[in-house]
């Protein structure tokens, strides 16, 4: 996703987002404003311009994109290239400036504020007479880019989070692999039992990553980041503290390297030197690892262990419509094909993301063989949606801050939820 995806995950989409913490002003004050491409292009078509950000991807959104104009030939679509770390930027200048692309990316964390805002088409009345049916995605993953009972995307691609393990140390150490059946007790023990002080190897890695670990640990203890209505903070639940502290039980006692470690050296990289036996780490993952010759034929990956219920976080991009577009019509339909199932097999084989289309996704998994890939798309029928509210980043990125002291060994873990919660609770109480 991805840059920092959205705790501090590197990977091949590009989608660590950048915040938008001081948008919303900017935002509002382009809504008046008129924008998208400037009408007909030189042969006369209505020509519509298309922001990613992920160079990867772009190949084989080109092939998506020409089998869009292939039915529809009186449309030009022009694919408009921002590398990620000057997207969220450029896109709220230039929706603040009314030249925003007529249709662009979207992610979870950004989407209620710019749709609060005014600043995307709504898709609801337009979703039949373009072929779209919501039930071929994933629910959690549809329910991201709703607000206030409209749809305002189409989801693109998802990810999910396993435990990717290393088969050779798990050999050396006699212990078995991760199965379906592991529960953070076993993980707990097997961390213990694969940690050698003397080889400077690790049962498993603990960073203070919200989508790859901690949001997931919560949902799992039965807890909440965020309320249902997007009012209120859950991490003044005990459900919270509880996944909060698997992390910090873990460093505790020496099975993970400290945070400072982690910091020096990025987590993937860590688990990439083959001296740390597990690690939870995204669907993204598999492109670099598959690219590691060194590791690739060493390392496999399975579904989450379970704590009181099973969950996994799931994440994942969508299109959306200017919503002052001058075609909003040809827009929708770009949309609308952009979340096609022909758009989902095309980039099933080549986007080296999985397709939110249900049932597309078996191409994805045949792309990289030699790890259970499977295991991502398992964890479906729990997964839960990434938590989000208005200005998501407001709160999300004193969440690191915050909980460090917990990390390093140095504050209590409920000490440091009860005061995430006090700064989610007023930064959500701002929203209103």
């Amino acid at each position: 996703m991805h840059t920092q995806r959205i705790s501090g995950q590197a990977g091949q989409t590009g989608r660590r987002w950048g915040a938008l913490a001081a948008a919303a002003a900017l935002v509002l004050g382009a809504a008046a404003c008129s924008g998208g491409s400037d009408g007909k292009s030189a042969g006369g078509k209505v020509e519509l311009t298309y922001r990613i950000w992920d160079s990867t991807q772009q190949p084989a959104m080109q092939k998506i994109v020409d089998a869009f104009e292939a039915t529809h030939p009186s449309v030009k679509v022009k694919i408009q290239l921002t590398a990620n770390q000057e997207y969220w930027t450029k896109l709220q200048a230039d929706a603040t400036s009314g030249s925003a692309p007529d249709v662009f990316w979207m992610n979870g964390p950004n989407a209620q504020l710019y749709e609060s805002n005014g600043m995307l088409l709504p898709l609801s009345d337009k979703l039949a007479a373009n072929g779209v049916n919501l039930a071929d995605y994933p629910s959690s993953l549809v329910s991201l880019y709703q607000h206030k009972g409209k749809q305002y995307g189409i989801p693109k691609d998802f990810d999910t989070v396993g435990l990717w393990y290393n088969k050779k140390l798990f050999d050396a150490a006699g212990v078995k692999y991760p199965d379906d059946t592991w529960t953070w007790q076993t993980v707990q023990e097997a961390a213990r039992k694969l940690t050698d002080a003397s080889k400077k190897q690790y049962g498993i890695l603990a960073p203070a990553f919200g989508q790859e670990n901690y949001y997931n640990t919560i949902f799992q203890a039965g807890g909440s980041v965020i309320s249902a209505d997007g009012t209120s903070s859950g991490y003044d639940q005990p459900a919270a503290t509880a996944g909060l502290k698997f992390w910090t039980d873990l460093i505790k006692d020496g099975s993970s390297p400290s945070l400072k470690s982690m910091t020096d050296t990025f987590p993937s990289q860590f688990f990439e030197s083959g001296k740390v036996a597990m690690y939870y780490g995204g669907s993204w993952n598999s492109s670099t690892f598959a690219k590691n010759s060194a590791l690739k034929d060493d390392v496999d990956v399975a579904v989450l262990p379970q704590g009181t219920k099973r969950a996994v976080v799931i994440h994942g991009l969508a299109n959306v419509a200017y919503a002052k577009t001058k075609h909003p019509d040809e827009a929708a339909a770009l949309v609308a094909f952009l979340g096609s199932k022909q758009a989902a097999e095309i980039g099933a084989k080549e986007s080296g993301v999985i397709p939110a289309f249900n049932n597309t996704q078996q191409a994805w998994v045949d792309a990289t063989p030699g790890f259970h890939l499977q295991a991502f798309l398992d964890e479906l029928p729990y997964a839960m949606p990434y938590p989000t509210s208005k200005n998501t980043s407001v709160w999300q990125t004193q969440e690191p801050i915050t909980f460090a002291p917990a990390w390093e060994g140095k504050s209590d873990v409920g000490a440091v939820a009860q005061k995430m919660a006090d700064l989610m609770n007023t930064a959500l109480s701002k929203e209103k």
